[in-house]
């Protein structure tokens, strides 16, 4: 990847905001001839201030989130499948250092709790170094 390559980033979790948003940033990189970077964080869940004993693999069921997302949204397009420790926000942010475009979902309440961004998106909105939309999951 050059420096004159544009990224469009998108933060995937799972949740059907998620999925929108991903469609959307599919649709936004093939429309400028940017790459599309599907990014998912994770960290270990905490109990009391100290990580939770448990046998699961984190990373590797944040890893399989993110491949089915993006095989169910988008098919065979071509997209470059990040899993990234830490938490979401952070993450996306780092992530999306240099990039053209971040794109995240919010899951919003509708009415006026809906108007309200929930926390990573608004952190990300507040504080990103590139452009930032907020895709909303339609309500009709």
């Amino acid at each position: 990847m050059t420096s004159e390559t544009k990224r469009v980033v998108v933060g995937v979790d799972g949740s059907p905001s998620s999925r929108v948003a991903l469609r959307w940033a599919a649709t936004q990189a093939a429309l400028t001839s940017a790459e599309l970077e599907a990014v998912i964080g994770w960290s270990y869940p905490m109990s009391y201030g100290f990580p939770v004993i448990a046998d699961v693999d984190w990373a590797s069921s944040a890893q399989k989130i993110v491949e089915t997302e993006v095989t169910e949204v988008l098919g065979e397009e071509p997209v470059t499948v990040r899993v990234l420790e830490g938490h979401p926000a952070r993450v996306l942010l780092d992530a999306a250092d240099g990039a053209d475009l971040l794109v995240v979902g919010s899951r919003g309440h509708g009415g006026f709790v809906g108007l309200l961004l929930g926390s990573v998106s608004e952190y990300v909105v507040t504080h990103a170094t590139c452009p930032v939309v907020v895709v909303r999951e339609s309500k009709s």
